[in-house]
């Protein structure tokens, strides 16, 4: 098959490791002819493709395809997707972000593609944007959801969210796990000898670790504010930050006027492939964010072997399961997430069994391999139906 996907930029990210990843297993297990189609990757975050793993993936940027909203550049972006549509002569049109899936599907639809896809990984809506905000997306979402044959969730709970903000009937949703290369989280306990003591971190003490970017509704903050009870009943707990961004010195200077700088570490932005490095430092996986389609970093961890405690937001109770492994807790709860912290600080055997069986749970179902193969299938049976 000849297959486009296009997103709107090649960041450091879940959503584009997932679209990479299913690029390349395209190309390489089925022998099809792939296109990946963005704009520039522009951020903080750091550039995907500039890491050489792209391969010999065909890659066209669209200089005008850019996240933030502006009318010219938009419309310049539709028709360049248009052109390139029209070269490429695509089978499947497979689209991601919010973004490059209004203009992709939007171009794909008007030129007639045979099979227009869009991954949701995470709604453009949601409770803390301002109400004009959330109805003028979801007006969008629900226009762009005509404009495709169906539609991929990340998590169950992303078809739930679109069902009910009438985004498109249940029917034309199928949910397949964003897929990653889970060797590297296998290995990683072998790493955490070395990655403790380059952290200064000693045996006794029992390393709570969150990855996720410095930035608005990651939920550090609530992490922090537990960090002051947790660290007041158990000393050794110490507190790794994985990622950096704009509001990290609010949190540096957050972090002080509690006393707390000596148990917490920051890496700073961090390439994708030493996040196994870093999680092999962690007795415990954190998770407080107040929106994700489903965080990588969970099924990450429990591949790795450690317990998580997440907020229960989006997908999470689809890998976060209470008794089995880890926490599931209110979002923007404190107390509780403390409390939890310490229950798991205070027995290793507790940490070893949830994290173990989330390992024995997901190591599987979160195979690249298997995420590339379910979708390829699923543009088999769409075409067969139409």
């Amino acid at each position: 098959m000849r297959v486009a996907h296009i997103i709107t930029r090649m960041i450091v990210g879940g959503a584009q490791e997932n679209t990479l990843y299913n690029c390349l297993d395209l190309m390489e297990d089925f022998r099809d002819e792939v296109l990946l189609i963005t704009g520039p990757a522009l951020g903080p975050e750091g550039k995907l493709l500039e890491q050489g793993r792209a391969g010999g993936l065909p890659i066209r940027f669209i200089d005008s395809l850019r996240r933030q909203i502006h009318p010219l550049r938009d419309m310049a972006s539709y028709r360049a997707l248009q052109q390139v549509l029209r070269e490429f002569k695509p089978d499947v049109v497979h689209t991601h972000s919010a973004k490059a899936g209004l203009l992709g599907r939007a171009a794909a639809w008007s030129i007639h593609v045979p099979l227009v896809i869009h991954t949701v990984h995470g709604a453009p809506f949601h409770p803390y944007q301002n109400a004009l905000a959330r109805q003028t997306f979801m007006r969008l979402e629900r226009w762009a959801g005509r404009r495709c044959h169906h539609l991929i969730s990340v998590a169950d709970a992303m078809t739930e969210l679109m069902v009910a903000a009438r985004v498109a009937p249940r029917s034309k949703f199928t949910t397949i796990y964003s897929g990653m290369d889970v060797e590297p989280f296998i290995a990683c306990r072998q790493l955490a000898e070395a990655a403790r003591a380059e952290l200064q971190f000693t045996d006794e003490d029992i390393v709570v670790g969150k990855i996720a970017r410095l930035f608005h509704l990651k939920g550090h903050e609530y992490l922090i504010d537990a960090a002051q009870s947790v660290v007041a009943r158990n000393p050794r707990v110490r507190f790794l930050l994985v990622g950096d961004g704009v509001l990290r010195a609010q949190y540096e200077r957050r972090i002080a006027e509690l006393g707390l700088t000596k148990h917490f570490v920051f890496t700073g932005l961090v390439p994708p492939e030493r996040v196994p490095y870093y999680l092999s430092a962690m007795d415990v996986l954190v998770h407080t964010s107040l929106r994700e389609g489903l965080a990588r970093t969970l099924p990450q961890a429990l591949i790795a072997g450690k317990p998580v405690v997440s907020y229960d937001v989006d997908g999470a109770r689809e890998v976060v399961l209470p008794g089995e492994t880890g926490f599931l807790l209110p979002p923007k709860s404190v107390a509780p997430l403390a409390e939890a912290i310490l229950e798991l600080a205070s027995d290793s055997s507790l940490r070893s069994r949830l994290g173990e069986r989330g390992a024995t749970r997901f190591t599987e179902q979160f195979r690249h391999q298997l995420m590339s193969q379910r979708i390829r299938q699923l543009y088999l049976d769409k075409r067969a139906e139409s």
